[in-house]
């Protein structure tokens, strides 16, 4: 091997673990859901305050989106599934949903219109927008866990390039 290809290849592998968006039409090996959710208020829906994660499981973090709304609003599932909760956590009105996969979504704060155990599809409405919540009255709280861990709701309804991990050559 020559000195400019053993120099290539070193410089290359430390690169071999980095995630880069994937080029448009790039085939992905993963399963993606991206872009298959509905956003739980009609547009538009800013974004008040977007995911930050956490550092570890206990440190500091926005786990979710907080999306601009009014109490009143109405809320709709951003995808098929089941009820899972629907009452009061400590002072706000929550709603969270079971989907496939072991993912589950919740809302806050949500005067839920639908219980426990209730089926519900894509786009159905939900409840409305309540008083209360962490953002004083002018949004709602998505969040999103998959296999227990917060991740990105933006994962689900679009908004983050998909990465795909690029190997040396």
């Amino acid at each position: 091997m020559n000195l400019s290809r053993l120099l290539s290849a070193a410089l290359l592998v430390p690169l071999a673990g980095v995630l880069l968006p994937a080029p448009p039409g790039t085939p992905s090996t993963a399963t993606s859901v991206a872009g298959t959710w509905s956003w739980p208020l009609v547009p538009p829906h800013p974004v008040v305050e977007g995911f930050r994660a956490p550092a570890s499981e206990y440190a500091d973090g926005h786990r979710g989106l907080d999306l601009q709304a009014i109490p009143g609003t109405a809320v709709f599932a951003p995808y098929d599934g089941v009820v899972s909760f629907a009452g009061v956590v400590v002072d706000r009105p929550v709603l969270s949903l079971a989907h496939a996969g072991d993912v589950v979504s919740t809302v806050e704060p949500v005067a839920a219109i639908v219980g426990a155990g209730e089926r519900v599809a894509a786009g159905q409405l939900l409840g409305h927008v309540a008083a209360g919540g962490h953002c004083a009255d002018r949004c709602l709280h998505l969040g999103l866990r998959q296999h227990g861990r917060y991740v990105s709701p933006l994962l689900y309804l679009g908004g983050v390039p998909r990465a795909v991990l690029l190997t040396a050559r």
